[in-house]
């Protein structure tokens, strides 16, 4: 995931350039420096909305001058196109124009040798190609005559793989180890082999190599960068792939019967770009995948992504994004857009990782420290980040799907939202979205007598100077009658709880005073149903933490 420095903007004078400029503001987003993991600035448009310009004004801006010539505009455009296509943030070079219908596009096909540029790809079902400049002078006399044509005018900006996160919280928080499934809330001894038979996931990413936990399931698609990856991309490719769909019992995945339809979409350099990823996703809708997944992403998305994701929903596949490992307040693209299903991390007791990005948009977190899956030479590895948890969700539809006949995809999602672990504060918030994947309590869903009570995180809650004991009914009836018993640092204390209904949440405020959040807090919870009545989940029922409020 790119943390490309900002570049100029193009700027113009005259009308027929404003026409381009105005194109390329409401189909463009600048790359971005990510921001600092200490922001949580929830107002930024970036972080709030999907595609809404979000640019700030540059030196190399000027006004518009309708006394200028024509020939001066052209020129004045072409020294912007020859800044702006060869920021390191970028392909060098490079454009991808995407034309308002399929007539303006077929035109500029027929005319593409006498317009400055050379045809590097092309996607038809998009109105979409991608060229490489030759000459800017004569690329910017066509984008001033042929203004009308182009529905959007960008650069083709990197779309890379996230780095590993730094390992800075491995010491407070708890590794997954190979207990992915045990995690997800799924009993021990569940007979998982059938999940995913009859659905095909897409693992777009550096390409998955042949591995025994992915057997003869695993196929390829090529777009024109080759099959398997090689060093860490095909490494990062294959974890992503086996998270999701593994089978072997020292690399588990959750749909371990799907069929998975690897596309790799990293070049020599190992990275991406906004192009092939487009290109990619829709190569994967037509080839009949019903979920894919991009463990990958980058600070800025352009008209062509946007096309794609709506080409995927149009036809009724579910694309799934890792939110980024950047600890920002802030998602990568494509997770960003409200449309993707965006995916955080959490450790093994479901608390979120000190690297995982968050905002409002984020929909769910899932594992995604430390787990156990499928590395290079047919090996084993430990793999961390947002690219962990999103492949993970994706096998959790794939899964649902195969499990409940004529579900689809989408409504694959809704389950898995309304059936998660509530993190955080109660309710949907920036740091866990609707909740951490629960999947035994999705695939339980319809059992009338299920009771599953859990106390579901300890939040402080800065506004009331209040810990938070977050409880939840994640079974099918009304709990009444519960005790929660608190431990605060050695102090025991026992409270009634009033009725939860199925499938809510309430918080139990725990007021602290200034000499007890001057020190580190040792805060343990147990809640209890009735006597008699037995819990699907005893494991869920109680739960410790270490807090500092002082930041120490």
């Amino acid at each position: 995931m790119s943390r490309s420095r900002p570049f100029p903007l193009l700027a113009t004078a005259g009308g027929l350039l404003l026409v381009l400029i105005g194109l390329f503001f409401l189909t463009h987003r600048r790359p971005v420096t990510p921001p600092s993991s200490a922001s949580t600035d929830a107002s930024d448009p970036a972080s709030t909305s999907s595609f809404a310009p979000a640019y700030a004004s540059t030196d190399l801006a000027t006004d518009p001058d309708e006394n200028l010539s024509q020939a001066a505009h052209v020129a004045a455009l072409a020294e912007k196109l020859a800044t702006h296509l060869n920021h390191p943030s970028t392909r060098a070079h490079e454009a991808v124009l995407v034309f308002k219908t399929a007539d303006g596009y077929r035109r500029f096909l027929a005319r593409a040798a006498q317009a400055g540029v050379i045809i590097a790809g092309q996607i038809d079902a998009l109105n979409i190609v991608r060229v490489r400049v030759r000459a800017y002078d004569t690329f910017a006399a066509e984008l001033v005559a042929r203004a009308a044509d182009y529905g959007g005018i960008g650069a083709n900006t990197f779309v890379e793989l996230p780095p590993p996160p730094e390992e800075r919280a491995i010491a407070r928080q708890v590794a997954v180890g190979n207990t992915l499934l045990a995690t997800l809330g799924v009993p021990t001894g569940t007979d998982t082999s059938a999940w995913g038979r009859g659905i095909t996931l897409a693992i777009l990413d550096g390409g998955a190599v042949p591995h025994p936990t992915l057997g003869a399931r695993l196929r390829y698609l090529d777009i024109g960068l080759g099959y398997a990856g090689t060093g860490a991309t095909g490494q990062h490719g294959t974890a992503v792939a086996a998270l999701a769909a593994g089978s072997a019992a020292d690399t588990p995945g959750v749909a371990p019967a799907a069929t998975v339809l690897s596309i790799r979409v990293t070049n020599t350099d190992d990275k991406s770009d906004v192009f092939t990823v487009t290109q990619a996703i829709v190569a994967a809708v037509d080839a009949g995948a019903q979920v894919v997944n991009l463990s990958l992403g980058g600070y800025s998305t352009s008209e062509a992504l946007n096309r794609a994701i709506a080409y995927a929903g149009d036809r009724g596949v579910v694309i799934v994004a890792a939110a980024g490992n950047d600890g920002a307040s802030r998602l990568t693209w494509p997770a960003a857009d409200p449309r993707v299903v965006s995916v955080g991390a959490t450790d093994g007791r479901g608390v979120q990782t000190d690297f995982s990005n968050s905002g409002p948009l984020l929909q769910l977190t899932a594992p995604g420290l430390g787990i156990q899956t499928a590395g290079l030479d047919n090996d084993v590895t430990h793999f961390s980040g947002t690219s962990a948890s999103a492949p993970i969700v994706s096998g959790a539809i794939v899964a649902l799907m195969s499990q409940t006949p004529g579900l689809t995809a989408a409504a694959a999602v809704e389950i898995l939202r309304t059936h998660s672990a509530d993190g955080g504060a109660t309710g949907v918030d920036p740091n866990y979205g609707h909740g951490t994947l629960d999947l035994g309590w999705a695939l339980a869903r319809n059992d009338p007598a299920r009771v599953d009570i859990a106390v579901s995180s300890h939040h402080y809650d800065p506004e009331t100077a209040s810990l938070e004991v977050v409880l939840q009914n994640r079974g099918a009836l009304p709990a009444a009658r519960l005790t929660l018993t608190v431990d605060l640092n050695g102090r025991v204390s026992t409270h009634t709880v009033p009725l939860m209904e199925a499938g809510r949440s309430i918080a139990v405020p725990l007021p602290i005073d200034e000499a007890t959040a001057a020190g580190p807090i040792a805060l343990r919870t147990r809640l209890d149903n009735p006597e008699g009545v037995i819990d699907a989940r005893p494991d869920n029922n109680s739960r410790g933490t270490l807090i500092d409020l002082a930041g120490r």
